[in-house]
């Protein structure tokens, strides 16, 4: 599609909606309105999918492509993909089922372990169970300390809780599994932090590895929404087979999950050398210093040629 053709396109940004990353999808919304108006589309409109009216004005917009920036429940776990291929509207990102397996991560991590995908030791609890004393036990037994406890269906770090000591698990389950989600109980993988994104359909390629550096015991709610400079070092520091293998190992998530567009894979990166995947973000945040835009920043891709290669790969 010519670039002229694909910028009289009208878009509807899609944003808000009733998850715990509410406010974070309203603030990805705004920069990706402003993204596509710099990159040239001459109609960007912004929706919050809970209000009321949102379904019949999206309707009588007439549409050629939704722009879905939104994150957790209702938004990056099928749901609202859902609605747009029943109203028939064109949209970015993935579709139903990758962005279902990718939001659940006990689905994703099936997924991974049949390509090869290196994952941490766990144990995957059905939603409102709690083990008793016994089981609670062998499970420190079996995976060590410390442990992560987190729900299956939940981004942005909503209730994870880093498990140090054994009588802090049934708590951090409850914690975890608090909304209703399946709950997933993980060793503790120490090493590099770092996050991959990938860009593309059919033939996605890997975008410059970001190495995530904090002084916190995890990459928390607090240090993802500060500056992304104090945190990313782009490209990562890792040695040159290392880094291929990690960018592989992304493209192979993206694949394998059935991602288009764009994901972004998180991994630990341990001594040895191994990258240990920990989940794929089928809607990565979408501010101009997120992540993925950082990453794509410095392979040459502004934040409004990026969005306008999202849009791109959307209508093919």
């Amino acid at each position: 599609m010519e670039v002229n053709e694909l910028t009289s396109c009208k878009v509807a940004v899609l944003a808000g909606g009733w998850s715990d990353e509410r406010e974070i999808s309203l603030s990805s919304g705004r920069a990706c309105k402003k993204a596509l108006l710099d990159a040239g589309f001459a109609q960007v409109d912004l929706f919050d999918v809970a209000a009321p009216d949102f379904i019949s004005k999206l309707i009588e917009g007439s549409y050629d492509v939704a722009f879905p920036a939104m994150h957790g429940h209702y938004g990056e776990d099928g749901c609202i993909q859902g609605l747009l291929e029943i109203l028939h509207v064109p949209y970015t990102f993935s579709g139903v089922l990758a962005s279902a397996m990718g939001t659940e991560k006990d689905v994703a991590i099936t997924m991974y372990r049949t390509v090869g995908i290196p994952t941490p030791e766990g144990v995957t609890l059905a939603p409102g169970y709690v083990p008793g004393e016994d089981e609670l036990a062998q499970i420190v037994e079996s995976l060590g300390l410390p442990l992560f406890v987190k729900p299956a269906g939940n981004g942005s770090s909503y209730g994870i809780t880093r498990v140090t000591a054994a009588d802090q698990l049934e708590e951090a389950i409850h914690t975890a599994g608090a909304k209703g989600d399946t709950v997933l109980v993980e060793q503790c993988i120490t090493g590099t932090e770092i996050t991959v994104p990938v860009l593309g359909n059919e033939d996605p390629e890997a975008l410059p590895i970001v190495e995530i550096v904090t002084g916190a015991e995890f990459y928390d709610l607090k240090v993802k929404y500060e500056p992304g400079e104090l945190h990313h070092v782009i490209p990562a520091r890792l040695d040159a087979d290392v880094y291929a293998r990690a960018q592989e190992l992304a493209v192979r998530a993206h694949k394998v999950l059935g991602c288009r567009g764009v994901s972004r894979s998180d991994f630990i990166v341990t001594e040895e050398g191994v990258p240990y995947i920990l989940e794929t973000n089928t809607i990565p945040g979408m501010t101009e210093t997120s992540l993925l835009p950082d990453s794509a920043r410095h392979a040459g891709i502004e934040f409004p040629e990026l969005c306008r290669r999202i849009v791109e790969l959307a209508l093919r």
